[in-house]
């Protein structure tokens, strides 16, 4: 079982699709601004995060660019949730670092399948390592090697 973060200011798809990932075995909690989820995340780390991308105050935009820059949150699966319906959009959201691009009305099935196969791919890794650490370890300077050892 996972804990997929949503944080979408439309309540009612909010709990569709909070409703379609517990249906799916995931635990599921939202929020409806992206400062409340950014507040939410100081306290308990989801497994991934839904983010509407355009939300009144802070975008989701906005936040997935602070996560991608957090030492704590670089490496949290994020999915874009949106109605927005351009290809720029969808360029924009992956290259500020989502995961993937879901848009609104959304099929639950297609969403269920999404966050399982965003989950899929990190399964052999651990949850989080901070970022120094990784680099570190990416770097082969600290004693768990992760890529060739370097001797310095």
């Amino acid at each position: 079982m996972s804990f997929i973060l949503i944080a979408d200011d439309d309540e009612l798809i909010a709990e569709l699709a909070s409703q379609a990932l517990i249906d799916a075995g995931h635990a599921c909690g939202w929020v409806t601004s992206a400062e409340e989820c950014l507040e939410l995340l100081k306290t308990r780390r989801p497994d991934a995060v839904l983010l509407d991308q355009d939300m009144p105050g802070m975008s989701g935009l906005s936040l997935l660019r602070k996560l991608r820059q957090s030492a704590e949150f670089y490496d949290l699966p994020v999915l874009m949730f949106t109605a927005m319906s351009g290809a720029q959009d969808e360029t924009q959201a992956i290259y500020a670092g989502a995961q993937g691009f879901i848009r609104k009305p959304f099929d639950p099935r297609g969403l269920t399948n999404r966050i399982r196969r965003v989950l899929a791919k990190r399964k052999d890794q651990p949850r989080h390592k901070d970022l120094q650490t990784y680099l570190e370890q990416s770097a082969g300077i600290t004693n768990d090697v992760v890529g060739p050892r370097r001797v310095l």
